[in-house]
């Protein structure tokens, strides 16, 4: 019996399977009440109306979920009742879809909650196109789809009831796993066989999973500030508040760099000291994935007893390299600094689950321990909308864009009348995405999974052709859509084709609907290559400029806010911890974009090289900055304040407005240099903040030869643009 329980308990920490579970008896119900019923046709609304409750589905706090549920419910009756009432007027149903489009779509600047709503109600819409004529009174449709929802909202509410803290569990369990993979790029900088290319594509990439990163943490920023807020002395909940904290502490110090690595591998290609320290990364990367099993599985983390070993021979080789007197004072000092990073995020695994880091201060207020983005007013709302209302705003840009795609949908279906026609108009709601790197990935994914769909949906209408078995593969089919609907498109899309063709099948149309659902597809996603390429395509505002400067910015107050501590003292206040976030999201930022320029038709080949050198060089300074932002602690020399200061006021003179004093620079440099050769007892901290400014100050140069390059080419194509 005992060994039962145990198998249940390891199958509810089991995320994926539970999801299932719910899932399962969420189609359940919907297919064998409506057929226990004799009401088969029931089985269509109420199928498609979980589908998108599931796909509005939105984690929060008991109270605001409950609000949520029931502002989703309204929206859904609202938007399936306007279908069904303005359908016979043509006119009016196609000016109420451009403008509820355009409306619903800028909710989501309002936040997540209400994007993942207004989301819900347009595909609502859509579904209430497809079954318009299913029923004889106008109220019927929108009533099953609402009770649909209302049904997974029902198990979703009692799975949350029951795993309060399943959400904050997975997404901590994400972070340190995506920590790892960040800590797993980071070691391949310290590979002695590095040549300048692949420099550049193992910069590249650390770039990028340091913007997957950051986007985990903003998400779990949200799920623990949602707690937070509603929080009655759970203990869960203020763990998992420091594990995030200690998550980004190791990222900080994790981005750290404290010397550059091209200059490295050259200098100490035929010693073993390289290998040491990508061996100690590989192993902390390591350990946060074990990290994030643990905390997936409820288990104890268990930190490996090999690190004791490797950082004591490492110590030793450093020592070793010292007392040789073979390298520049200033590369062994750079490895030590590093070492002693390195060491700082050991302890912080290491210690990870005794009892002083999970203390938590009651004194302090939760709630003004995360920046918390919520809406605060009526003002707030308007300022926010009104910031998305210009073609600048990507938000505004998708919006206007699929709008009009799915009025030139409507009209061409009207024209045509081809069979199942509002096929067209889901596909290319489905397709459109913001950008067009991410409109062409899922074109091309949806079109393979329809027809992959459509042949096992072919096959299993003519294989199973009693409807107890179709019921059950209608089970089967949606529950794998959601499971993969974030993994594997394609595959998900193929499922949702075959759930759709046993839906038609109910009704008698299964091999019918089976061909208009490929030729369908086809022209939705046709429509959706039109419109992400000639309606307000991005690379005519893709603003490249302003994402570089909007990063350089966030780099100065980042950088001045560690000045600042090196002033008065190390604290991890709300304001450092808001200034650091801030310039690792512009980092992702810069770095989506520019990974995305490959994809785009007429960037140029030139512009495009000197943006991927920029992206190399952008996250090279914020990891200099890193660096000095995890030793920093007040320090009493007063000449090497003074050097940070005026440090400080160059590089913002260079980013904020374009200076570059010269002489000054080259002055500054020369008093560094001249510091980190002495061979007095400068102190270990004054070391450190001078290898880092030397670090800044070499690559300042050209970023600001870039910054000012890439603006330059930009103002010049646009102005090509605008004379067309």
């Amino acid at each position: 019996m005992n060994k039962w329980l145990i198998q249940l308990k390891k199958a509810t920490y089991n995320t994926s399977f539970m999801y299932n579970l719910r899932m399962i008896v969420a189609f359940a119900g919907t297919a064998f009440i409506p057929y226990l019923l004799d009401q088969q046709l029931m089985t269509i609304p109420l199928t498609l109306g979980v589908v998108a409750a599931g796909l509005s589905d939105i984690d929060d706090r008991f109270s605001v979920r409950i609000m949520n549920l029931i502002y989703t419910y309204i929206g859904f009756f609202i938007a399936a009742a306007s279908v069904q009432l303005l359908f016979p007027y043509p006119v009016l149903f196609a000016s109420g879809l451009i403008i509820s489009c355009i409306g619903l779509i800028l909710l989501g600047s309002l936040g997540r909650r209400y994007a993942t709503i207004s989301y819900g109600c347009l595909v609502i819409s859509v579904y209430a196109m497809l079954g318009v004529d299913i029923f004889d009174e106008w109220y019927m449709q929108p009533s099953l789809l609402v009770i649909g929802a209302i049904w997974y909202g029902i198990l979703s509410t009692l799975s949350f009831l029951l795993f309060p803290a399943r959400q904050v569990q997975d997404q901590l369990s994400k972070s340190y796993s995506s920590l790892g993979d960040f800590l797993f790029a980071k070691s391949n900088l310290f590979d002695v066989d590095m040549t300048a290319n692949s420099y550049q594509k193992s910069m590249i990439s650390l770039s990028l999973e340091n913007g997957k990163l950051v986007g985990i943490f903003n998400d779990m920023k949200t799920t623990l500030l949602t707690r937070l807020k509603g929080d009655r002395g759970q203990s869960d909940t203020r763990r998992s508040l420091q594990y995030y904290f200690i998550a980004q502490d190791i990222h900080e110090r994790a981005d750290s760099a404290h010397i550059d690595y091209q200059q490295l591998t050259k200098a100490f290609e035929h010693s073993d000291i390289l290998f040491r320290f990508q061996r100690i990364l590989t192993l902390q990367a390591k350990a946060c994935k074990d990290l994030s099993e643990s905390i997936l599985n409820r288990t104890t983390y268990q930190h490996n007893p090999r690190f004791e070993h490797a950082f004591s021979n490492l110590r030793k080789s450093l020592e070793k390299i010292r007392d040789e007197q073979k390298y520049d004072l200033i590369w062994v000092n750079a490895l030590f600094a590093l070492l002693q990073n390195l060491k700082a995020i050991d302890a912080q695994l290491r210690n990870l689950e005794t009892e002083r880091h999970i203390k938590f201060d009651r004194t302090k207020h939760l709630e003004n321990q995360l920046k918390d983005d919520d809406l605060k007013g009526w003002e707030d709302i308007v300022s926010r909308i009104k910031q998305n209302l210009t073609p600048e705003s990507v938000l505004f840009r998708h919006a206007i864009r699929v709008s009009i795609v799915l009025f030139i949908g409507y009209v061409f279906v009207q024209v045509t009348n081809i069979e199942y026609g509002y096929w067209v108009l889901l596909t290319a709601l489905f397709v459109s995405q913001p950008n067009f790197n991410a409109t062409k990935r899922r074109l091309r994914l949806r079109i393979m999974g329809t027809l992959g769909g459509i042949i096992l949906g072919f096959a299993i209408l003519y294989f199973v052709p009693s409807v107890e078995g179709q019921l059950l593969l209608l089970i089967v089919s949606g529950v794998l859509f959601f499971e993969l609907r974030s993994k594997q498109y394609a595959q998900a899309t193929a499922f949702i084709t075959i759930l759709a063709l046993i839906n038609f099948n109910l009704d008698g149309l299964g091999f019918q609907a089976a061909f208009p659902r490929m030729l369908d597809t086809l022209i939705g996603c046709a429509l959706a290559w039109f419109g992400v390429s000639f309606i307000f395509p991005d690379w005519k505002f893709r603003r490249l400029p302003h994402s570089i400067r909007r990063s350089l910015e966030a780099q100065c107050q980042y950088l001045t806010e560690v000045v600042q501590q090196y002033h008065h003292g190390r604290n991890n206040s709300l304001n450092y911890r808001v200034v650091r976030r801030t310039a690792h999201n512009r980092d992702a930022d810069v770095a989506s974009l520019i990974s995305t320029l490959a994809t785009e038709p007429d960037f140029d080949p030139t512009q495009k090289a000197l943006a991927f050198e920029f992206l190399c060089l952008n996250h090279t300074f914020i990891s200099y900055i890193a660096a000095l932002g995890a030793h920093r602690e007040k320090i009493q020399d007063q000449s090497t304040l003074e050097l940070l200061q005026q440090a400080l006021n160059d590089i913002q003179g260079a980013f904020l407005r374009d200076e570059f004093p010269e002489l000054n620079l080259t002055n500054l440099e020369s008093a560094i240099r001249e510091r980190l050769n002495k061979d007095d007892q400068d102190s270990h901290k004054s070391l450190i903040v001078l290898q880092q400014l030397s670090l800044m100050l070499g690559v300042l140069r050209r970023l600001s030869t870039l910054k000012q390059s890439l603006s330059h080419e930009h103002d010049t194509q646009s102005s090509a643009l605008a004379s067309l």
